[in-house]
């Protein structure tokens, strides 16, 4: 992975080149809207508060668990004995972009929703809360990690979420092919390259006609660039925006002229 160093310098490249975010001069119809009424929305909504609750009692909880690495692994912590305050210090997504995946799923409406990496179930919870009519196919690889969040959908009452444990090398065909067609999902589970392309792969037999697929870290390290990179010339992918932190991709053939934005957030 890049050293703080590096992905400052990075983040900076990006800041000063991208578009400011307020869809001036952006001439894409599903990027205008997205910055419009997803990016830009700061309607505090009432599920917010809840799950946030729950995030503020996941950074204080001070009960240690075993946990198994199956993907990159934490960058932070190197022990499989793990404080659960600092596995979600370390790994829960900030409220920023938790609440962009909620904006994004209340305001497209999908059906059918893969995630890979749960963790403690925050993310998972955002997603859930965007549609509580749509099925939301969740994929953790450690098995305490999973029961906390369990917890967390018990806590926030949110029922329409279906976790799946263990290796996502075991379990990622048998959910993709009960959640096929998948209308969104987001990639959060192995910060590697050829993992990272393999999961796009896969999600690409089995996507709807209008999916959206987000990619958590696309910045993290020179695999995770280069797997980007690749998904970005992939000649089912018509459009694709970089948020630094996370990209969304269109697999979409109303786009008709393939588009890459880079876009402040």
């Amino acid at each position: 992975m890049f050293t703080r160093f590096q992905l400052a310098k990075k983040y900076l490249r990006y800041w000063l080149t991208a578009s400011n975010g307020k869809g001036h001069g952006i001439h894409s119809p599903f990027v205008f809207d997205f910055i419009k009424h997803v990016k830009n929305d700061k309607k505090e909504y009432a599920c917010y508060e809840k799950i946030e609750e729950q995030r503020k009692k996941l950074l204080a909880d001070e009960t240690v668990i075993e946990v198994e690495d199956f993907g990159a692994g934490s960058s932070v912590i190197k022990t499989n004995k793990r404080v659960v305050k600092d596995i979600a210090a370390s790994s829960l997504k900030p409220k920023k972009f938790a609440q962009l995946l909620f904006r994004m799923v209340q305001h497209y409406q999908p059906q059918t929703i893969i995630e890979l990496g749960t963790s403690l179930g925050i993310t998972t919870s955002y997603l859930a809360a965007g549609n509580t009519h749509a099925k939301i196919y969740s994929c953790e690889g450690a098995k305490n990690i999973a029961a906390i969040a369990r917890q967390t959908f018990r806590n926030v009452q949110l029922e329409n979420i279906i976790l799946t444990e263990g290796d996502f090398s075991g379990t990622f065909p048998s959910v993709l092919s009960e959640a096929n067609p998948v209308d969104l999902a987001f990639v959060d589970g192995n910060h590697r390259k050829g993992p990272t392309l393999d999961y796009f792969e896969q999600l690409l037999h089995n996507c709807s006609s209008s999916a959206i697929l987000i990619f958590d870290d696309i910045h993290w390290s020179a695999g995770m660039e280069e797997a980007w990179a690749e998904i970005q010339r992939h000649p089912a992918v018509t459009l694709t925006i970089d948020l630094f932190f996370i990209g969304i991709v269109c697999i979409n053939n109303d786009i008709k002229v393939k588009q890459h934005f880079t876009i402040r957030f």
